[in-house]
């Protein structure tokens, strides 16, 4: 995967930037409009969900390099406090634990105000090349 993850699929249709790309951490930040938003018009978890996982992702695949893929196998977000349309919202993944089979990592994510509004694990399975 390298250091800079293509902006297409997912990425791409969420508008999210990537801040900060290595082994032992991603930040990726974006700005909230219509594309993330629930019929309340705040943003739909699902999308913490899914950064939550592109930076876990990332993240891991970066530390995990040419000795195979990973995968996400389990996603648990937290929803603290609501964001809605303008709202810069930056989440930053951070390793827990980084085995043999699996790694385990922590998103947090803050508004521009330094006020978290989601936290959440994600765990990946090492797929190592055969």
């Amino acid at each position: 995967m390298g250091t800079s993850p293509p902006d297409t699929g997912l990425v791409a249709l969420l508008g999210l930037r990537f801040e900060h790309i290595s082994a032992d951490q991603v930040v990726i930040s974006w700005t909230v409009d219509e594309r993330h938003l629930q019929p309340q018009g705040i943003v739909h978890g699902g999308v913490y969900c899914a950064v939550n996982e592109t930076a876990a992702s990332v993240a891991g695949s970066v530390w995990f390099g040419g000795r195979g893929r990973v995968v996400g196998v389990a996603n648990t977000t937290d929803f603290i406090r609501q964001a809605e349309p303008g709202a810069t919202l930056t989440a930053t993944a951070s390793p827990v634990h980084r085995g043999r089979l699996q790694q385990l990592w922590s998103i947090e994510t803050y508004d521009a105000a330094d006020r978290m509004v989601a936290r959440g694990q994600v765990r990946l399975q090492n797929l190592p090349v055969e």
